[in-house]
């Protein structure tokens, strides 16, 4: 017997009109490329949003159609999400960080018809658009006035397709499972692989994270996404605010330390997301200035593991709470969030937990020979996930052996998962030391030396040894003003973990490498290690 209930699509036009009805003045703030702070509320939001619908439309945009962006978090951008969506084209948001090389790879694999850009980039498009035969229209994403003399002659101009149309349109009847938006992976090895969202799937996404054991969002909220629109769709939170009705502050291209706080101060923001490179500079800006913050109430970090001094100097400096979560561009990204349960204490070893599954996300840990690893906490096997916004293959398909026959997603991550359920990474299965046989954690070794005050930031990585395979190695940059002897520093380390797992060596570096989504690129340092010339390159 079928149910007798209406179907109505979970599309992704619904959540915009949603908060232009019952939220009109809640509003979108952004820090424009052009400079200035801008603000409308979500009703305008819709009018420009149909707009532009209307101008893809008259563009020739049909359904299915891949629509790239290389571009910042604004309102613009914003007003993309809905429109391109809505008409039932892709948008593909191409990560403007990676190697020019790679940003044409990934518009020809994508086949993009239409390329949207802000005009910092303007004369790089110039440069690409040879390499990228199936883009048709460029749109630089911006006014008349603020127009680069280097962006390319073709380019149309953003403020004149919206003012050229009218804000009215009814949107097409989409299928739910039609997909809605592609974003490629910048973590794995070989060329980047397309994770090909879908409507069904980011409405499920967006109505899991606003949930009070998630990211606990609501219309009395102020929300300032710190991972950027083109980084796993700014971790859902495009969509998860105008779903609720939360303040939406987009921080543009600036994501320095003075210009984050700034935000925060004059827009009371009281949910913070972000990798932990942003909130070190936060912290060192708030650090020097000798203030603190008042108005946040979260900051969800995921991207890599924090460590638990991070953590620390974190809550201190932004006055708010840190909750660590685990996610990938494959799982849209939220997988896990490490909110206490009832009458746990916050204590420091369990927020080192990267947290619990969310409905939805169904978790397990398997060994080396495939077997279902039990959840003590004790166990470290691959971390594998399901679930409905959890990709089942990549565009193209590609990369097709992360996909398990009996349905779920290798993550690559080595893991375990405790009796209540609590996700703790050890490391990425590419990052894993093995001395001896025997897996070393590399985050363990970072949480232990930077729990030493004179640490900022820490990367632990293998390198090879004539007995024991390979060695860990600890190279770690201090902060402002510090200096410690690196013998001091493996003497701290060697309190803290087993004495089998000390570092033959601390290294102090000026910097570490960092990648386009803001984690540190162990690979490149491994690479670098094995030359010949490898101390003097570091």
């Amino acid at each position: 017997m079928r149910a007798l209930m209406m179907d109505r699509a979970l599309t992704l036009p619904t959540i915009l009109e949603y908060a232009a009805l019952y939220h009109p003045d809640r509003e979108v703030v952004t820090r424009r490329v052009e400079g200035p702070i801008h603000r409308y509320g979500y009703a305008d939001a819709l009018a420009r949003t149909k707009r532009m619908a209307n101008a893809l439309l008259a563009l020739g945009v049909k359904p299915g159609d891949r629509v790239a962006t290389l571009a910042w978090s604004t309102h613009r951008h914003f007003e993309l999400y809905f429109a391109v969506t809505g008409i039932g084209a892709v948008l593909h948001t191409i990560n403007p960080r990676l190697h020019d090389d790679q940003i044409a790879w990934v518009a020809n694999h994508a086949e993009d018809s239409v390329l949207f850009f802000d005009i910092t980039f303007a004369g790089q498009v110039a440069e690409l658009a040879a390499r990228m035969p199936t883009v048709k229209t460029l749109v630089a994403m911006t006014d008349r006035a603020h127009l680069p003399a280097d962006a390319p002659d073709t380019a149309l101009v953003y403020e004149e397709l919206i003012a050229a149309h009218a804000p009215e349109f009814d949107w097409p009847e989409l299928d739910e499972r039609s997909a809605s938006g592609l974003c490629y992976t910048s973590g794995t090895t070989g060329n980047p692989k397309g994770v090909l969202y879908g409507h069904r799937s980011t409405v499920l996404h967006a109505m899991a994270l606003v949930a009070p054991d998630a990211f606990n969002l609501s219309a009395r909220d102020v929300v300032l996404p710190c991972a950027q629109m083109y980084h796993a769709n700014a971790w859902c939170t495009p969509y998860a605010a105008p779903l609720v009705g939360a303040t939406l502050v987009l921080p543009g291209r600036q994501l320095d330390g003075p210009a984050v706080s700034e935000l925060i101060e004059a827009e009371g923001v009281t949910f913070l997301l972000g990798v932990p490179t942003i909130w070190v500079g936060v912290a060192e800006h708030l650090e020097a200035q000798g203030r603190t913050l008042t108005s946040v109430k979260t900051i969800a970090i995921g991207g890599s593991a924090p460590t638990q001094a991070l953590i620390e100097r974190i809550e201190h400096r932004l006055g708010g709470e840190v909750r660590q979560i685990w996610g990938m561009t494959e799982t849209s990204p939220l997988g896990v969030i490490n909110t206490p349960l009832p009458g746990q204490a916050a204590e420091p070893a369990q927020k080192l937990k990267q947290g619990r599954g969310l409905w939805g996300v169904d978790l397990r840990i398997v060994g080396e020979d495939g077997s279902l690893l039990p959840r003590d906490g004790r166990s470290p096997g691959r971390l594998q996930v399901r679930g409905p916004w959890v990709s089942s293959a990549y565009f193209k398909h590609d990369g097709a052996g992360a996909f398990t026959a009996d349905g779920w997603f290798d993550t690559g991550d080595i893991a375990t998962i405790d009796a209540d359920g609590f996700l703790r990474l050890t490391d990425r299965a590419k990052d894993v030391i093995k001395s001896g046989g025997e897996w070393i954690s590399t985050l363990d070794l970072e949480d232990a030396v930077c729990s030493h005050p004179a640490v900022a930031m820490a990367a632990a990585v293998g390198v090879p040894h004539p007995k024991w395979d390979e060695r860990p190695l600890l190279l770690v940059t201090l902060r402002a003003g510090a200096w410690v002897d690196p013998e001091v520093l493996k003497a701290h380390v060697a309190e803290r973990v087993a004495k089998w797992w000390v570092p033959d060596e601390v290294r102090i570096v000026e910097a570490l490498p960092i990648g386009p989504t803001g984690k540190v690129l162990k690979r490149e340092l491994r690479d670098t290690l094995a030359t010949p010339a490898a101390e003097a390159a570091v």
